[in-house]
């Protein structure tokens, strides 16, 4: 069935709070896995187009580069080539990539693109995927097709959107919405502040180190405290009284932290380690970095009134306002 001529797609991307490390398939395939975290509203734009037989190229790919190409085969990005060999597409198309925030930089930004790509191609083909396929779809592409050292938690945020805890085990994953009063959710996303630390990487390969202790065992014992630690946060949010939610899930916030420095030694560094201790002196109640560490953007839980005095502290990088999203990967227009 031939859909839409013109597709654009916007998807999320994510703050992945507790957990990460046990989403990764070496680890949930013999331990069960589990994540918190929640998609804000920066997203990754996705504009799909047929070309006519006109054109002396059968696709077109524009993001920090465009490519013209042939065939499939030829494309360089990774995720567009695999994406469009995955569906069976043989080209005849104009895809645009625009991004609110970099790419590299620790919030499943290259999820995000991957999932709002199939999500794009199947409205073109005028077919409306479940947000379980998308994401499904997604790790196949980025963990088998691609060969990535990629977690599989954050397909699943940037399909589904809002705050979520997420399982994995063998059978798959079960997306769990967190339950939080209106007011604490408020509170939560107010109290969280988000900095770019201007040091980008690729993910796949800060984690080599990480993914070759999941595999040897070296670091189960971090890993099950932080899969416990999913858990209670999510009853902390659920049910702790709201003036005692925030230092208590900072907390938990900081200890997570500590025990994903251990998984791996590209984690951290001095700079980041100096962009940590200056928050907390300033009055951040704990933080991570985002994503798999070596740069990108970190966050802390800061009450209200310390806010003033953290921005300052780290008044040399970049902060980004932001609100939390619900709806996950979504068409926003077609023709």
């Amino acid at each position: 069935m031939r859909g839409a001529s013109l597709i654009i797609s916007r998807t999320p991307v994510r703050l992945s709070f507790f957990g990460g490390g046990t989403d990764y398939p070496d680890y949930y395939l013999r331990e069960k896995g589990a994540v918190l975290g929640v998609t804000i509203n920066q997203y990754t734009y996705i504009s799909i187009n047929r070309l006519s037989a006109f054109f002396d190229y059968k696709i077109r790919v524009g993001y920090s580069k465009a490519e013209l190409a042939h065939e499939v085969a030829d494309i360089q990005h990774p995720s567009v080539r695999e994406c469009l060999k995955y569906k069976g597409i043989d080209g005849y198309l104009d895809i645009h990539i625009f991004a609110d925030l970099p790419a590299r930089t620790g919030l499943g930004s290259s999820s995000s693109f991957t999932v709002g790509l199939l999500h794009g191609l199947y409205a073109l083909e005028g077919r409306m995927p479940t947000k379980q396929q998308l994401a499904e779809d997604a790790h196949v592409v980025e963990q088998q097709r691609i060969g990535e050292n990629v977690g599989s938690q954050d397909q699943v945020h940037a399909a589904y959107g809002g705050m979520n805890l997420i399982e994995f085990d063998a059978t798959g994953f079960k997306v769990k919405p967190v339950i939080i009063s209106a007011s604490k959710r408020q509170l939560l996303q107010t109290s969280l502040m988000v900095f770019y630390t201007g040091q980008t990487r690729f993910a796949s390969e800060v984690l080599e180190e990480q993914v070759r202790n999941t595999r040897a065992m070296s670091k189960d014992a971090y890993l099950k405290r932080m899969h416990a630690m999913v858990y209670e946060a999510a009853d902390l949010i659920s049910n702790a009284p709201e003036q005692e939610l925030l230092g208590r899930l900072g907390g938990l916030l900081g200890e997570s932290w500590e025990l994903k420095k251990q998984l791996s030694s590209q984690v951290s560094n001095g700079f980041i380690d100096d962009i940590y201790q200056k928050a907390v002196r300033a009055g951040a109640l704990g933080g991570k970095i985002a994503g798999a560490g070596g740069g990108g953007f970190v966050f802390f839980f800061v009450p209200l009134e310390k806010q003033a005095s953290v921005r300052k502290a780290l008044a040399d990088l970049l902060e980004v306002n932001f609100n939390f999203d619900s709806q996950g990967s979504s068409i926003i227009y077609m023709c």
